[in-house]
């Protein structure tokens, strides 16, 4: 594989958070609360196989677009409503939230031949490469 962008909105910079909870250490990211997605690329000859991880999603909530080369993983994890006689919670740290990740691929994808699986919290996509177009050479006249 060439060249492998990633277009990752949840990127952060880990001086700038340090930075920022000295400033302000009782503020709450908003950022800590989304579903996190780590993603492994791998290229072989004809396709190219993507393993993301993500924890606590229903395969129902989880969203594969790709357009050419380019592939979007989106995902939505909802908490679930809880009926208690009290009605009250003393600690909760899963939240709802929505993540998504963007990367582009060296060749273009064969959409109709690609593969997706979610198994234990691992999405595993294969994505076939399209054949390459046939050339045809123009005689000048």
């Amino acid at each position: 594989m060439n060249e492998l962008r990633l277009l990752d909105p949840f990127l952060r910079d880990p001086f700038d958070d340090t930075l920022r909870s000295f400033i302000r250490p009782w503020r709450m990211s908003a950022l800590d609360g989304a579903t996190r997605m780590r993603v492994d690329v791998s290229e072989q000859d004809n396709n190219y196989l993507v393993k993301a991880d993500i924890p606590g999603v229903r395969k129902e909530d989880i969203d594969v677009r790709i357009d050419g080369s380019l592939v979007t993983l989106s995902a939505q994890s909802k908490s679930e409503k809880e009926e208690r006689d009290d009605g009250r919670v003393l600690f909760k740290e899963r939240q709802e939230g929505y993540s998504s990740r963007s990367f582009s691929l060296d060749c273009p994808v064969d959409e109709s031949r690609a593969d997706a699986r979610y198994e234990n919290g691992i999405l595993t996509l294969k994505l076939p490469k399209k054949a390459a177009g046939s050339t045809k050479r123009l005689s000048i006249q």
